[in-house]
């Protein structure tokens, strides 16, 4: 009777599920015959299967696909035989990327993924990153894995991991992955490299469930405990000391609520953001209140809120399905740098240049260009020297909320009256201090940014003595905190007249005055007199005398 050869990829797999099955060994007992370190439900127990509710034997009951962190840590020295001898560290972080199919034998997942192992070996910090893939025979809660080595393309099923809301931590954050492996495309290190060469790393683990947190509110989570080894493929000694590995699964849902709540914020903080900027134009909309309001005070806003917008459209094409979300909170960004800000900026230019902007066009067209070279070349200048010093992240952030700063400034030199409205000055204040607070205050935020309190009440306390200045000189005076010996002489309108030499009609409300109560009146240089509320009004509008439009000098 003529024969037919088994195929070469099923004689494989029929021999692992025979000695899965039928040898006694321990739940957790690697791939390689060692003693187990944790016991629990063995292979061999052929009832176990039919001890399962109908439930449990759904294939789908248990889906371990996502993404795990946990750590891992070597059960003791490394011994001689050992190819990598240089191993020190005792534990370190790992993270594990794993998607789960079902097969066509009934009970049996076919597991596709990488397994990252941080500061493995004690060489300049370097990381491992290895394919994997095996079986996971969910009703026994077992799952088996080798390391893959084919091919220096993308790891299996990137593009899925790549869509998963969680690895947007990887852009942002080193508390997912480590600085070395951010952006490498799936490419391998020398280290990784190595060990598919030289090594046959081998998986054994034993997944368990979690119970729900009612306190985070989280569901069921998935835990993975076994064991690493990686025997040496030319040789009968080991790559390393054999690793304990646990981790946890990471829930996706959890992380998703945060990341819409968290666009929902920030589009709620722009929408107050264009209110506030509408209320301030409304207080400076003649040339001359612009023109007491500082350029780089609102250009140094505009480049924040430019950086904002960009980074939350990166964030929504990175992570795809939170797309809709960042691109919305990016798009009322955007509307608050480009429509708002962008042309109260340009108000304010025009103020401080009346003589150009009466010239002809081609004069303002040039200062035009100019000016927007400069904002837009600050504005990318800005980002390289960010990603150069990215490792100062929270000194940068710092430093650009000196927003109010460059308007102190120029009250204190100018002796401005009132250049910005108090509910711009608290409101602009209370909304850019959000976001910061929440990326760096907030112990659950999405990014799984470790809070940092004494920095968040830092910079807090920064914002607010710059808003407080900026109140002080609005309701006392540019320079009332400044000693009198060091300003220069200062006009003064409320030097006292005789009773019949002026007229005591105010020209602006058409009111008699006072002359008897001093500060209800105020005198001009040229010798007008008016109301001291009716001039300090026209003079918040324009800085001439209502009668003769000769130039005032600072109240």
């Amino acid at each position: 009777m003529k024969t037919f050869p088994l195929p070469s990829t099923l004689l494989p797999l029929l021999v692992f599920l025979l000695l899965g099955l039928f040898r006694p060994s321990a739940s957790l007992r690697p791939i390689r015959d060692r003693p187990s370190v944790v016991t629990s439900a063995t292979w061999s127990d052929e009832n176990a299967l039919f001890k399962r509710d109908e439930a449990e034997l759904n294939p789908y009951y248990w889906n371990i696909t996502g993404i795990y962190r946990g750590t891992w840590c070597f059960m003791g020295p490394a011994n001689g035989s050992s190819k990598f001898v240089d191993s020190s560290g005792f534990q370190g972080v790992s993270v594990l990327e794993l998607l789960s199919k079902p097969s066509k034998l009934q009970g049996v997942h076919y597991v596709t993924g990488s397994i990252t192992f941080q500061d493995l070996f004690d060489n300049e910090r370097e990381h491992a990153r290895l394919r994997i893939e095996g079986v996971y025979v969910w009703p026994f809660r077992q799952l088996r894995m080798v390391a893959n080595s084919g091919g220096d393309g993308p790891f299996p099923e990137e593009e899925y991991f790549r869509s998963n809301p969680y690895h947007l931590l990887g852009m942002f954050s080193n508390q997912v992955y480590p600085d070395p492996l951010k952006g490498n495309n799936g490419e391998k290190n020398a280290l990784t490299k190595e060990l598919e060469k030289y090594c046959n790393v081998e998986i054994a683990a034993k997944v368990s469930r979690i119970s729900a947190s009612q306190i985070e509110g989280e569901h069921d989570k998935y835990r993975f405990e076994g064991l690493t080894e990686a025997p040496a493929l030319d040789s009968d000694g080991e790559c390393f000391t054999p690793i304990l590995l646990n981790a946890s699964s990471i829930n996706v849902d959890v992380y998703y609520n945060k990341a819409v709540n968290y666009t929902l914020m920030v589009t709620f903080i722009s929408f107050l953001q264009v209110l506030l900027h509408i209320r301030q134009m409304e207080h400076s909309n003649s040339q001359f209140g612009a023109s007491k309001v500082s350029l780089i005070m609102i250009g140094q806003q505009a480049i924040m809120d430019a950086y904002l917008c960009l980074l939350h459209l990166a964030a929504g094409v990175v992570v795809e399905s939170l797309f809709n979300a960042f691109a919305t909170a990016a798009f009322f960004k955007f509307v608050v740098f480009s429509i708002f800000e962008m042309r109260y900026f340009l108000a304010i230019w025009k103020a401080t240049r009346p003589a150009s902007s009466s010239e002809n066009w081609e004069v303002m067209r040039r200062e035009l260009s100019v000016l927007y070279s400069r904002f837009y070349g600050i504005l990318v200048g800005g980002i390289l020297v960010t990603y150069e010093l990215r490792v100062f992240l929270r000194a940068i952030v710092f430093l650009a909320y000196s927003f109010w700063v460059p308007q102190i400034v120029t009250n204190i030199i100018k002796d401005t009256r009132k250049p910005l409205h108090p509910q711009y000055i608290l409101g602009m204040s209370a909304t850019r201090l959000a976001i910061p607070l929440y990326v760096f205050g907030c112990p659950s935020n999405f990014l799984r940014i470790e809070a940092d309190k004494w920095w968040c009440i830092c910079l807090t306390v920064f914002v607010a003595v710059q808003a407080g200045i900026l109140l002080v000189q609005h309701y006392f005076g540019s320079r009332c905190f400044i000693p009198r010996q060091i300003l220069p002489e200062k006009y003064c309108y409320h030097r006292k007249v005789e009773s019949n030499s002026q007229a005591t009609d105010c020209v602006i409300c058409m009111a008699s005055i006072d002359l008897s109560r001093r500060y209800d009146y105020m005198v001009t240089p040229c010798e007008h007199l008016f109301h001291s509320g009716c001039l300090q009004r026209w003079m918040d509008i324009k800085m001439e005398c209502p009668t003769c439009r000769r130039s005032l000098p600072p109240a």
